[in-house]
């Protein structure tokens, strides 16, 4: 098969064709999900709850990303790898380029920043060095005790706005990708047609071009709170492969996210 980048993304949204991802974070796991046809695979900073055990995200240091982004790197040929980029380590456009730097050489091909206006000009000056980057705004996990708790985005008419204007700006910046997370479908919807780059969801409802979950979610192994947006596929098919397979079909008939799974 083709390797998926950044154009091909491009693409099957001109196509109008869904495509899947999920984390991951060592190379067997990335190496199943690989080969079944995920197209995107994330190693994200969700590894402190589910890894560590953390509460958040907060924890987790760009050196564990870069491990972990090794270990994936290792076990997959077609699917484009995302590496996220932990709490403060983005603060500024010259700390971003740094760490950035470290996660493209242990094997990223694009890195997932969290937040709006305040991060145009270091996604300017990652993307003119050759550093792709995937935005990621609504609910920003690292910013969870400014929200006090993870709670849905982008209700109202003012906070709608001003994430489908984040939105924006950040793809006038440079961004190839977007993560949308746990805001009103119809918002999500408008934000998707809105915008010629690809436009990924987590709770954010069916018109997104893809669809993101975090792997122990679909496979019903999380600890401790399961978001709404979630789905055991598991538990559905009794297989992890068979999991996975029937992930990809659910999000490329438009099956999955369901009304249950969505926010209104």
């Amino acid at each position: 098969m083709s390797k998926i980048t950044s154009s091909t993304l491009i693409k099957f949204k001109q196509e109008g064709k869904k495509f899947t991802s999920l984390t991951a974070y060592d190379a067997s796991f990335a190496a199943a999900f690989d080969s079944e046809g995920v197209d995107v695979l994330l190693v994200g900073d969700s590894l402190g709850m589910v890894l560590q055990g953390h509460d958040d995200t907060l924890p987790v240091t760009i050196q564990d990303i870069a491990y972990h982004t090794r270990c994936v790197r290792r076990g997959i040929k077609r699917a484009l790898l995302m590496a996220d980029m932990p709490f403060m380590t983005y603060s500024n456009p010259q700390q971003a380029m740094e760490n950035a730097t470290l996660l493209m050489q242990a094997g990223a091909n694009m890195v997932k920043i969290e937040g709006g206006h305040w991060l145009l000009e270091t996604v300017t000056k990652l993307t003119e060095r050759g550093i792709p980057v995937c935005g990621h705004i609504g609910l920003t996990p690292q910013s969870v005790h400014v929200f006090g708790g993870f709670k849905v985005q982008g209700r109202g008419a003012e906070n709608a706005q001003r994430i489908l204007d984040e939105a924006k700006a950040l793809e006038a910046a440079g961004a190839q990708l977007i993560v949308l997370e746990c805001i009103p479908a119809p918002l999500a919807k408008t934000i998707t047609e809105a915008l010629t780059i690809p436009v990924i969801g987590i709770g954010a409802g069916v018109d997104t071009d893809g669809q993101i979950l975090v792997m122990h979610d679909v496979l019903g192994i999380s600890s401790g709170y399961i978001p709404r947006f979630s789905k055991n596929y598991l538990k559905q098919t009794g297989e992890i492969r068979s999991a996975i397979r029937a992930y990809i079909e659910e999000v490329q008939q438009g099956i999955f996210p369901s009304d249950e799974h969505t926010f209104n």
